[in-house]
């Protein structure tokens, strides 16, 4: 009986012991449901349309004269992709004098579905808005002669916390009696101190009015205003509404973690070391021979750098050695699935990529590109491809993005580039570069490679990374490419003719067909011009 009893105090205490654990445990906060979309509120729409200043009808009679030159610059409503009609038809005049074509997107798709995909497709960029667009992006003109005094850019705030607002306050003239108002969307007003002589109503809410007899007191007091973050978002904005009598402002506060750094221990030297920065990323498919090649070089002039193999043969030979990483994928899965696979195994600060049948020389000098990232805001730089016939080259092109209405935008491509980079005489600003560069591994993982490009893609790359990508080229680096030229009493390998059948499809094959897709759907243009 008394074991029973023991048995029941036990069980007793035990139970008691875990419910004081689970309540210890049990979460107090009060969660909220709140919209997490980014948009503005229909009132904080409304207000800062209400603010655009109205034209001045006054004006509208003075003449003016425009300047064609200038004028010709503006964004016009809608884009139109226009090509240049073709000149004489001579042998190389194409490379001599390159023309403008154009080439509309939307035949990607048959006509019975493409209805379907432009409603899609608007749909899509419907939500990508509302997810992309912040308070920050809206238009806010400060008013003339306004006697408010605030921030106008640099407020930032991490999301829940709060900050003191600086650069508040209110220079107007003599009165008996001054009020001010400050209202935000996403956060609450308050006061870090309270200043004799200054009624506050409102603090710790969304609207916060402060009154007083005193400039100079209600100066002081504008000094404590706080701002708290009580919407979570990892990174948007709020508009904040600062009015007095008869005058009225707004400014942005971003709300968002700071940036997280990635940093590489690169090691003590004071001079490059490569293989310690660098690792050379391939992706190769049927063509052994030549990767062993390209292996062979580099080895030549850096025996320690890491090359990172991708590789999608039906039938994966072994490719060993020191510092070499061979991963195999499934068969055909293609050129862009390949570079994601060898980027993603890269640890070293920066990524070399080149193809399978380039190889080294004593010009691939990888430690003059490294210079050009380490002294620059660069985050890729591109070298230089040598023939075997002597010529070289660098495929610059510079990209650009003509908005547009419902139809989307145009994309031109150019061949060419901005300006030369200042201290690197050889070296130039682009938008994109060819398959033999040097980049920050961090941002190409950022951009990535869309692994639905299988066969046909390179420029795709640098279009999705248009606006977050910095690229350079440099035309003193210089890989050399394998022949391609083919000899009459030289046979054709099988390897080689499958490779071929895989690598360049006709013209109008699906490959073609899925990378125009993409550009109509994933990035929303109507048509490319090139040249």
């Amino acid at each position: 009986m008394r074991s029973l009893r023991k048995r029941v105090l036990l069980a007793i205490l035990v139970s008691v012991v875990l419910v004081l654990a689970l309540l210890h445990s049990w979460p107090t906060r009060a969660y909220n449901t709140v919209d997490v979309w980014q948009r503005l509120g229909p009132t904080v729409e409304r207000h800062l349309e209400e603010r655009l200043p109205e034209p001045d009808h006054q004006l509208s009679i003075i003449p003016f004269r425009i300047r064609e030159n200038v004028a010709g610059l503006l964004a016009r409503n809608g884009c139109v992709c226009e090509g240049e009609t073709p000149g004489v038809n001579l042998p190389f005049v194409h490379l001599l004098f390159p023309r403008v074509s154009a080439h509309p997107l939307h035949t990607a798709f048959n006509a019975s579905e493409l209805e379907e995909m432009k409603t899609r497709r608007a749909k899509e960029y419907r939500s990508f808005q509302q997810r992309s667009k912040t308070a920050a992006d809206s238009l806010i003109i400060a008013e003339a002669n306004n006697p408010l005094q605030y921030p106008t850019q640099g407020l930032e705030v991490r999301p829940l916390k709060t900050i003191i607002i600086p650069g508040l306050a209110l220079h107007d003239l003599p009165r008996d009696h001054y009020t001010i108002n400050i209202t935000a969307t996403l956060g609450t007003l308050n006061v870090a101190a309270e200043v004799e002589g200054v009624k506050i109503k409102g603090d710790g809410e969304m609207h916060m009015r402060l009154a007083s007899s005193s400039l100079l007191n209600m100066n002081r007091q504008l000094q404590f205003v706080t701002y708290t973050n009580t919407l979570f978002h990892p990174s948007t904005a709020d508009t904040v509404q600062f009015e007095t009598e008869g005058h009225q402002a707004a400014f942005s506060i971003k709300i968002r973690h700071g940036v997280t750094p990635k940093l590489y221990n690169t090691g003590s030297k004071e001079e490059y070391n490569v293989s310690a920065l660098v690792t050379v990323a391939t992706k190769t498919f049927l063509r052994y021979e030549k990767l062993q090649n390209l292996i062979d070089s580099i080895r030549r002039y850096y025996p320690t750098v890491t090359i990172v193999v991708a590789d999608d043969s039906e039938n994966p030979k072994t490719i060993s050695g020191p510092y070499i990483e061979h991963y195999i994928m499934p068969f055909g899965k293609g050129w862009f699935a390949g570079r994601n696979l060898a980027v993603s195994q890269v640890t070293t600060k920066y990524v070399l990529w080149v193809d399978d049948d380039f190889f080294f020389t004593a010009n691939t000098k990888l430690e003059k590109l490294v210079d050009v990232l380490e002294r620059t805001t660069l985050d890729l730089v591109g070298g230089a491809v040598r023939e075997a016939t002597g010529y070289t080259a660098t495929y610059r092109q510079t990209i650009s993005i003509e908005p547009g209405e419902e139809d989307g935008d145009c994309l031109h491509m150019r061949r060419g580039y901005h300006h030369i980079i200042e201290g690197f005489p050889n070296c130039v600003v682009t938008d994109g570069v060819i398959n033999f560069f040097l980049a920050r591994t961090d941002k190409v993982q950022q951009v990535g490679f869309d692994p639905r490009l299988t066969r046909v893609a390179h420029l795709e790359f640098f279009i999705d990374g248009l606006g977050s990508l910095h690229v350079g080229s440099c035309d003193d680096v210089i890989i050399n490419h394998a022949t391609k030229i083919k000899l009459p009493w030289v046979t054709q390998s099988e390897s080689d003719k499958t490779y071929a059948k895989f690598r360049y499809p006709p013209a109008f094959s699906d490959a073609t067909r899925t990378k125009n897709g993409l550009l109509y759907f994933k990035n929303r243009f109507q048509c490319l011009t090139r040249n």
